[in-house]
């Protein structure tokens, strides 16, 4: 017969105490502890089970490659690296109202598979007006379920046997062998663990919402993260239209790609050339726009950067940058004054990535610097150019990654000239763009005004 015991959990980082106290002693948060009934297994459990497994040699081992469910989503199968693995748990997370819950709701509905849609936060009239308002086609075979028991789930998903399961959301599922409130650290490890073990006893792929806390971490026990197999962040400014799905963890392909969706009346539509969508259509040429070529992952993409540079008003001069870092855009403005040698430090300097993107790619510095000099001395860059380099604290430009893809991509969307780095190594192969290659500020100064 199982003894229960109780324990004190840190609410903040998941840590176990066998006393309260104060503070924890591994997150550093004050109150956090909370006392909670654990179950403790008999003594008389063996410490090894009888197991057929044996010892191998890594080079004996045969590989085959994972069985994938494909979905109607272009985006989603290339973040997750081709498809669906059979038996994979994926935990998306994401800001309340970005989108969660609609992405996987339109993957039900045009998925032709068996779909498990099971809601602990929304009655089935709710989800019914919102698959109305989404799709006029729907899956004949997409079930419902709005409970939010643990053993009833399992229960209900063994009986269905479906091909794919969907749980909105893990925290506020509830287990009867814990004796504490749905969204609490041990409630989330215990439904987490047997959800698991359900897909991958039964080859069913598994996907889990996931609601984050105010640093933008998933709330729960950071042991969630470590036992699926795959981690989406769903992301993107509530009062802009476009949402950006990122890995940050894949066990089955890369972590580097991203899918780009835009948010209609209708749900969210999958942005397959986010370049012609993010560059506005300029009718007249002003000081302060230009563009510069970025990857998202391995996916190239141009961004529309704007400066504005005008003399500051009030005594201390401001800075203010939307979708680019504030301390790497003080780092350019000092190496532009003290390097090549522009006045800047009296003026007021605001920056804008369009179309609220935010990206920490260096690649994005020249660009950065040519809209900066284009606003301050009035002048307008030619829409035809476009820019991809780093800035070093030298006043040097620096070479960047894959810079064939970029040139490629500017090349596709018919710019006429771009500008990198001459330590870059260009391939050898004929461009239909003039590539310039530029290797100081004051050089690059010169070719562009």
């Amino acid at each position: 017969m199982a003894k229960l015991k109780t324990a004190y959990f840190c609410q903040n980082c998941g840590t176990q105490y066998s006393q309260w106290m104060g503070q924890c002693k591994n997150c550093g948060e004050w109150n956090t502890l909370v006392e909670e009934v654990v179950e403790k297994t008999s003594s008389k459990t063996p410490p090894f089970s009888k197991s057929k497994q044996h010892v191998i040699n890594i080079i004996e081992v045969e590989t085959s490659e994972e069985p994938r469910i494909k979905t109607p989503s272009e985006e989603l199968n290339r973040v997750l690296g081709g498809g669906i693995v059979l038996g994979s748990v994926t935990l998306i997370g994401g800001e309340p109202g970005i989108g969660k819950s609609t992405l996987l709701l339109q993957l039900a509905l045009k998925m032709k598979k068996k779909i498990f849609y099971v809601s602990g936060e929304e009655s089935a009239s709710q989800i019914k007006m919102r698959a109305d308002r989404l799709t006029d086609v729907q899956n004949p075979n997409c079930f419902l379920f709005t409970e939010t028991s643990l053993e009833k789930i399992l229960h209900e998903a063994k009986k269905l046997e479906p091909d794919f399961m969907i749980i909105d959301s893990i925290q506020t599922l509830q287990s009867q062998l814990i004796e504490s409130s749905p969204g609490t650290v041990s409630q989330i490890r215990e439904c987490s663990n047997e959800i698991i073990k359900f897909a991958k006893e039964n080859n069913t792929p598994v996907f889990l919402v996931g609601h984050i806390t105010k640093d933008g971490q998933i709330a729960g026990p950071k042991v969630l993260e470590h036992m699926v197999d795959v981690v989406l962040n769903f992301d993107g400014d509530r009062n802009h239209l476009f949402r950006l799905l990122r890995a940050n963890k894949n066990r089955f392909g890369s972590t580097s790609e991203i899918g780009i969706y835009e948010m209609v009346s209708q749900g969210l539509k999958e942005i397959r050339n986010p370049s012609e969508i993010l560059i506005t259509k300029k009718f007249e040429e002003l000081s302060g726009n230009s563009v510069a070529v970025t990857l998202e992952g391995n996916r190239p993409m141009l961004l529309e950067i704007q400066a504005l540079v005008s003399t500051a008003v009030y005594g201390t001069p401001q800075r203010s940058s939307t979708g680019f870092d504030a301390k790497r855009l003080n780092m350019l403005l000092a190496v532009l004054e003290k390097r090549a040698g522009f006045q800047l430090g009296a003026k007021d300097v605001f920056l804008n990535i369009t179309g609220g993107i935010k990206t920490d790619d260096p690649a994005l510095d020249l660009a950065v610097v040519a809209s900066i000099l284009s606003s301050n001395e009035d002048i307008a860059i030619s829409e035809h150019f476009c820019f991809a380099g780093e800035i070093g604290l030298s006043g040097e430009i620096r070479p960047i990654a894959q810079v064939e893809q970029r040139i490629t991509e500017a090349e596709k969307l018919g710019y006429e000239k771009i500008f990198v780095s001459n330590l870059n190594k260009i391939p050898k192969r004929k461009f239909g763009i003039k590539i310039e290659e530029v290797s100081k500020i004051e050089d690059f100064h010169e070719r562009i005004f």
